[in-house]
This record gives structure tokens, C-alpha cells and sequence, in this order.
């Protein structure tokens, strides 16, 4: 089933996340959701949170494919400076493309 997983990164820069986004697709930056090193991303947003930090949505097709996603992004993410928490997964009913 499709889930949507949502990040909150206080205390974090664009900087950072533009550093995690290089190391996940090995500096080819995020132009497509082929650009990410798993398959199963529907679609990622990602922008500034008002009170300071950063904040990340995205769709996946699967829990599966998201939990091998984050196997590769959690070291990455301590290896940026950014302070991780377990993400709001939700199962989605609907995916309008």
C-alpha cells in the first residue's frame, strides 16, 4: 500500500539538506524520483520550516520500498549534522498523478 512519510528537521539549514540530497544521488541533485538510489518514490517536497528548520514530505509506493530508502538516508542524515526523528508514515488511499 502506498504511504506517505513525513520528516520535521528543526534546527536544520537548506545547506544541509542540499548536502544529504547530493550524497543520496551522488551529486546529480533530485530531478526526477528515478534520481533517488531506491526505487518507489512517488514524489518528494521538501522546504523551510517558518519557526527555523526544515521540512520533508514524501509519497512512496510501498512501506518496503520506504524502509530500504531510509536504511540509506539515516547515515547520511547523521553524517550532514541533521537531527533525526522517525518520520509520520501514513497508508494512503488515493494517489492523483
Amino acid at each position: 500500500m502506498t504511504i506517505i512519510a513525513t520528516f520535521e528537521f528543526p534546527d536544520t539549514t537548506r545547506d544541509q539538506y542540499e548536502e544529504a540530497v547530493d550524497r543520496l544521488t551522488g551529486g546529480a541533485g533530485l530531478n526526477a524520483p528515478s534520481d533517488w538510489p531506491v526505487r518507489g518514490l512517488v514524489v518528494h517536497v521538501a522546504g523551510p520550516i517558518p519557526e527555523g528548520g526544515w521540512h520533508v514530505t514524501d509519497v512512496w509506493e510501498s512501506r518496503e520500498a520506504f524502509e530500504h530508502f531510509a536504511a540509506v538516508l539515516m547515515p547520511i542524515l547523521q553524517e550532514v549534522g541533521i537531527p533525526t526523528a522517525p518520520p509520520l508514515i501514513r497508508e494512503v488511499q488515493y494517489v492523483v498523478r
